[in-house]
């Protein structure tokens, strides 16, 4: 194991974390998909919302649409997906996490998917009720459609 790997496992099971202090470590030009998935995510007052457990790709411009968070679970049990858009999420690469500026229980009310019955990312209406639920712009404003064409890749966790 790397030294960073190392130094990353430490800091996602140690049970005390700073406010995320999000200027202070600058964020890595690339990383895999495997880096972000298992990655815990919490909002501005430190709540843990949930791991990242899948990405959604836009394949028709190479994006990340949604960051797939994992919620509510205890020992695999009673497990929430929610679908975040990407753009609603902000790397603290300090303490390597996902922050979602959004209150708790807000983010409870967010109904959610089960894993067996994901909903139609490409649809346009579920994308902008998605981005105006999280307060999210997408990437590319302009020419992000939504389309259903057939361009959204999901990458499950193993």
């Amino acid at each position: 194991m790397s030294a960073e790997n190392r130094e990353h496992s430490i800091l996602k099971d140690s049970n005390i974390h700073a406010k995320h202090a999000l200027h202070h470590a600058p964020p890595p030009a690339l990383m895999s998909a495997s880096t972000i998935t298992g990655d815990n995510v919490y909002n501005n007052e430190n709540e843990d919302l949930g791991k990242i457990k899948d990405i959604v790709l836009d394949l028709s411009n190479g994006r990340i649409s949604y960051a797939v968070l994992s919620s509510g679970t205890f020992l695999g049990l009673g497990e929430k997906l929610f679908a975040v858009p990407w753009s609603a999420l902000t790397l603290d690469a300090e303490n390597k996490c996902f922050v979602l500026n959004v209150d708790k229980d807000e983010f409870k009310l967010d109904p959610g998917f089960d894993k067996d019955k994901w909903p139609d990312m490409a649809d346009k209406k579920w994308e902008l009720n998605s981005h105006n639920y999280y307060k999210a712009t997408p990437y590319d404003e302009g020419s992000h459609t939504g389309k259903a064409d057939g361009n959204f890749v999901f990458y499950k966790s193993r």
